[in-house]
């Protein structure tokens, strides 16, 4: 409350004033978010769909709206507006081949709501971060870094690390870097550190003095 951050002691009226607006607020964002999700019912319901995305693979092509591809990703704004899809009828197809279609699902369901369950989230996490990455689509990104950072531990770390490079996310990529460093004897007698060191040789040089650097201390 405004007066108890001058000092002042708040009378009963100012409570009940400010508890009041507070439930006014609430009651707006509960409403805003009612309004918004007349965007994803008409996504789920397939309301007046005019384009099919299709995934890599050959995957039945999923109903989706232009406008919200292109609102929500600069990549997607270009692809169509190209002049060929300019000319193109309704319900034309794009195909997103980096993705199969339970992926593509995930991606068109976050385009739409702007958030994920987290089981979604944990089983397409690094398929979602490239396309977020590829695609430019940041707010998605950003909700992918958080969980990743969130789960790093051993079993993933490697993994995360190459993801990280590749969306260039500097952030998770060193948080990764120390965590690996900090457990790198376990790390390099790991099934899974040959195969990585086949895949990112400049990763594992980077890696390899961090944790070189970090003994000699």
């Amino acid at each position: 409350m405004a007066l108890w951050l001058q000092g002042e002691i708040p009378t009963l009226d100012d409570c009940i004033r400010w508890w009041s607006e507070q439930i006014e607020i609430l009651n707006q964002q509960k409403e805003d978010l009612g309004f918004l999700r007349g965007i994803v019912t008409a996504f789920k319901e397939q309301i007046h769909t005019d384009i099919l995305v299709s995934p890599g693979g050959h995957g039945l092509p999923i109903p989706a709206h232009k406008s919200v591809l292109a609102t929500r990703s600069e990549i997607f704004k270009n692809m169509l507006e190209c002049d060929e899809c300019k000319a193109a009828p309704n319900n034309q197809t794009i195909t997103i081949p980096d993705l199969n279609h339970e992926e593509l699902s995930s991606l068109l369901e976050f385009l739409y709501s702007g958030t994920l369950p987290e089981e979604t989230i944990a089983k397409d996490v690094y398929a979602l971060s490239r396309a977020a990455d590829k695609y430019a689509i940041p707010h998605l990104l950003r909700h992918c870094e958080r969980y990743l950072l969130s789960s790093l531990d051993t079993s993933n770390a490697l993994q995360t690390l190459e993801i990280a490079d590749v969306c260039s996310s500097h952030n998770l990529k060193e948080t990764t870097l120390v965590f690996l460093v900090k457990n790198i004897e376990h790390v390099v007698s790991s099934p899974r550190f040959e195969a990585f060191v086949h895949r990112n040789p400049h990763l594992t040089v980077q890696l390899v003095s961090r944790a070189f650097a970090n003994g000699s201390k």
